[in-house]
């Protein structure tokens, strides 16, 4: 398996405008976040991207991509029906091609040990199936993300085959189906917001998308894949921050410079901020 193609989805009603956003990257640069994460892609193996926008968002995201667009193909989802449905969009650019894919709301910062999407793309090569980044996170988190159940890999600790994907579970379905061995108590396999697809997984979801009765989510499709062929997760050490949040773009900002060059003064700064601020604050003020 060769990944040379990746697809980001950024056309969702609440998630259209955030890509576009400018943050000050760990080099101390101002760049748009659909920059950033096209930086991310392009780290891998990838030699062409794709990017699900809006109808009337083209011209907007091409700006945003500067000189990396003439790496990038543009395609509308012509209504806003759902995640599945914009990742089905690049099917016209993916054909049968496996593909790197990534969400267009996640910042993702790497550590000492590597990009997120090299050592994602790295191990689909390897492998030669489909593998989805993921993160063990606590069970009242759980309702936000897809869910993955499975079997540890002998021998590779980071390395889960799964078996079984639920989308925003209860606590009760995670605790039927959804508990892996090894994990802390309480903890489940979350995705990360970034999976290596198959052609086999782009079949699926246009057969879903055009047999279902009503929207279907993008984890029930991966479910079906699991049945279907093999298909491995990868726990992510590296950190991602949901943009699409209350705070997020903050919270992301924050990440990005405690981790960059300016991170002496940035913590000068909010350790300024936080001193003034409780000097200007009455002696057993109850702030609401």
């Amino acid at each position: 398996m060769n990944v040379r193609k990746a697809v980001i989805t950024a056309a969702g009603v609440h998630q259209r405008a955030l890509p576009l956003q400018v943050l000050i990257d760990r080099d101390g640069i101002e760049k748009p976040i659909l920059r950033i994460l096209l930086e991310e892609v392009f780290a891998a193996p990838i030699e062409e991207a794709c990017i699900v926008v809006a109808p009337g968002d083209r011209a907007a995201y091409s700006r945003a991509a500067g000189d990396l667009a003439q790496r990038v193909r543009f395609i509308e989802q012509p209504t806003p029906a759902g995640y599945a449905q914009a990742v089905s969009c690049a099917r016209p650019f993916t054909g049968d091609d496996p593909f790197l894919h990534l969400v267009g709301d996640h910042i993702y910062l790497s550590n000492s040990r590597g990009r997120p999407a090299c050592r994602l793309v790295a191990l689909a090569e390897r492998e030669n199936c489909a593998v989805s980044s993921v993160q063990p996170a606590r069970e009242h988190q759980i309702a936000h993300y897809g869910v993955v159940g499975g079997q540890p890999v002998a021998g590779r600790p980071d390395i889960y085959r799964i078996e079984v994907v639920k989308e925003k579970p209860t606590p009760t379905e995670a605790e039927e189906h959804l508990i892996v061995a090894g994990l802390r108590a309480g903890y489940y396999l979350c995705f990360f917001g970034m999976h290596v697809l198959t052609g086999g997984a782009m079949d699926l979801l246009e057969h879903a998308l055009r047999t279902a009765q009503g929207r279907i989510t993008f984890s029930s499709v991966l479910d079906q894949l699991a049945r279907r062929e093999q298909y491995f997760a990868l726990e992510e050490t590296n950190r991602r921050y949901d943009i699409g949040v209350r705070y997020g773009l903050l919270t992301a900002q924050l990440a990005l410079a405690l981790a960059g060059r300016d991170r002496e003064q940035v913590l000068t700064n909010l350790l300024e901020l936080l001193a003034t601020r409780a000097l200007e604050e009455p002696v057993g003020a109850n702030p609401q």
